[in-house]
């Protein structure tokens, strides 16, 4: 093992040891259940090892590791409510109708992708984009509903559209 691979190693352990106890506690409070505070602990302390060379460098690691975790349960809260979302849909769904686990997990992450397709589109532009695409509405039509001009769906419609791609790649 090189010199500075040992260090960095020598670092994240520290780090780990020093903080690791704290990060879990933070995260039971805000999520008020132990293993999830303890698997976001642990994917906070993977996304550190996978994102940093050096933490020598770092003045504040708890603020470091908050904002990381805090990424992280927000994630997991998202993940959770579209998972109960689906499952509270498919409840109403006739027996015949039902998916299997895997299909049901496959929509789950299908759901996901398209959520954090749309993560940071402002709310008015994503509505012109779903009422598009899924509505199957028209420019004329969308800008009648949502009472603006033609103008503007078509401004919204070219900022989600670029939105979409950069997210892809």
């Amino acid at each position: 093992m090189a010199t500075s691979e040992a260090s960095i190693q020598q670092e994240v352990h520290s780090l780990y040891r020093s903080h690791h106890g704290w990060l879990v506690s933070w995260l039971k409070r805000r999520l008020g259940c132990i293993q999830n505070a303890n698997d976001l602990a642990q994917d906070t302390f993977l996304h550190v090892i996978d994102k940093s060379t050096s933490f020598a460098q770092v003045n504040e690691p708890r603020a470091l590791l908050s904002t990381i975790a805090h990424g992280l349960m927000v994630d997991h809260v998202r993940r959770k409510d579209l998972e109960q979302a689906y499952l509270q849909t498919i409840a109403h769904l006739p027996q015949r109708l039902d998916a299997s686990p895997e299909d049901r997990l496959i929509f789950i992450e299908a759901l996901l992708h398209i959520d954090q397709l749309f993560n940071g589109l402002k709310p008015n532009v994503r509505d012109v984009f779903l009422l598009s695409r899924l509505e199957g509405m028209t420019y004329p039509e969308i800008a009648t509903k949502l009472g603006v001009s033609l103008r503007t769906v078509e401004s919204h419609m070219a900022q989600a559209l670029r939105h979409v791609l950069t997210t892809q790649h």
